[in-house]
């Protein structure tokens, strides 16, 4: 008897929630409205979502009353009644916040009804929070590896120099809060690689940062990071070798360096071809710092026949120091020639020491590089001999056009 009272109380139960369900989602929309301004300011498509969710909700609680071994596929049923769209302007916070109050609601309305209602309440909201936190899991594991092969395809455009009129698209699509000057770094990637760590070590510099793994080489894009957009406190502007010293350890054993800067991400390729070029001679100085930046691989570069490299040593040594007088390519040419020797350039150039003291620290101050110092000498020699051959191979070819203009003459 006391099995069949428990059946018909059960039954009169469930007819009584089937009756009041509608009364509940009215009263579940209002209680939204009044407590939760984030649905206020919802577009009415989308509230009408989240009430199909809340309907949804309270149905599958009915079913899952009269049968609780449904609880798998009626808990996800209710997700399944909103749009795919509302996924992603809904965060998990708020559909927490959403069953709380469905279950605030429900509770209150059956709060006469028997303590066994009350807990059938709190078990079922249970497993709707865990199947909701299981939806936002799924969603997030498929944006992850989604937005981790666009993040790949991006960097592999930026370093082969393919960009086409989708890459500012696809850029603004993995939400790059960087922006002015961007630098790209080329090193190896450590054997435990952690990238969550290395984009938190990038965010606390004030840098965001496009991340490339190909094999054992390990790819960063880097710009300045907008903290205005990440709601993050600024950050002081630290030089990119500054930053680049933070973050190297986050890569593996071996060479680190760092690209020249350039104006934009879109850019960022001309930084990438000089970094891979630096990477891939670096082992050709001995001491070589890490990280190092690629312009101080110049040599190296040039001797590997990386024309960049030629025309960078052409157009920001040479030629600015011809532009600026004869006199500083002859000393800074007897300087090199004779051992960096400053009595022995003297007397070869007939002048006091302290002449080609001068003019050495004009030669600094035109380009920027010190003859005095035996790396950096190199980078001067190396630009002098390409200068040199540059201009011998343009008197060359000048002789060659203008005979290939010339008319023949003509007999009489």
């Amino acid at each position: 008897m006391a099995g069949t009272t428990q059946s018909e109380r059960k039954a009169e139960t469930l007819t009584w929630l089937r009756r009041i369900s509608g009364d509940l989602a009215t009263a579940t929309l209002k209680r939204l409205e009044d407590t939760l301004p984030w649905y206020r300011e919802m577009p009415p498509g989308r509230r009408s979502a989240v009430g199909l969710v809340a309907q949804a909700g309270i149905t599958s609680f009915i079913q899952w009353y009269e049968d609780p071994e449904s609880t798998p596929w009626i808990a996800a049923d209710i997700f399944a009644a909103a749009p795919r769209e509302l996924l992603r302007s809904v965060s998990l916070q708020q559909t927490l916040q959403l069953i709380r109050v469905t279950v605030e609601i429900t509770e209150e309305r059956v709060a006469g009804r028997g303590g066994n209602v009350r807990e059938a309440i709190l078990k079922y909201s249970r497993d709707v929070a865990f199947a909701a936190a299981d939806v936002y899991a799924r969603a997030a594991e498929a944006r992850g590896l989604w937005d981790a092969r666009l993040e790949a395809l991006v960097v592999d455009s930026i370093l082969t120099g393919e960009a086409d009129a989708e890459l500012p698209s696809r850029i603004a699509a993995l939400g790059w809060h960087g922006h002015g000057e961007v630098c790209v770094l080329v090193g190896t990637t450590p054997p435990q690689f952690d990238v969550d760590q290395l984009r938190r070590m990038a965010r606390k510099l004030g840098v965001d940062v496009l991340i490339g793994v190909q094999g054992s080489r390990l790819v960063l894009v880097m710009g300045r990071s907008d903290a205005g957009a990440r709601g993050e406190e600024p950050v002081a502007d630290l030089p990119f070798p500054d930053i680049a010293l933070h973050l190297e350890p986050g890569f593996g054993p071996g060479h680190l360096v760092l690209g020249p800067p350039v104006p934009a991400l879109v850019d960022a390729s001309a930084s990438a071809r000089a970094a891979l070029a630096g990477f891939a001679v670096a082992r050709g100085w001995r001491h070589a710092p890490r990280p190092v930046e690629a312009d101080d691989l110049l040599p190296e570069r040039a001797l590997a026949g990386d024309p960049l490299a030629k025309q960078t040593l052409v157009e920001r040594i040479y030629r600015p120091l011809q532009a600026h007088s004869p006199d500083l390519v002859t000393t800074l040419w007897s300087y090199l020639d004779n051992g960096r020797s400053l009595e022995a350039t003297a007397r070869e150039l007939f002048v006091h020491p302290n002449t080609v003291r001068y003019r050495l620290k004009r030669v600094s101050e035109v380009i920027g590089w010190d003859a005095t110092g035996p790396r950096e000498a190199l980078i001067l020699q190396s630009a002098l001999i390409l200068g040199q051959v540059a201009g011998a191979e343009g008197q060359r070819k000048r002789p060659g056009l203008a005979g290939a203009h010339k008319r023949p003459a003509v007999s009489s």
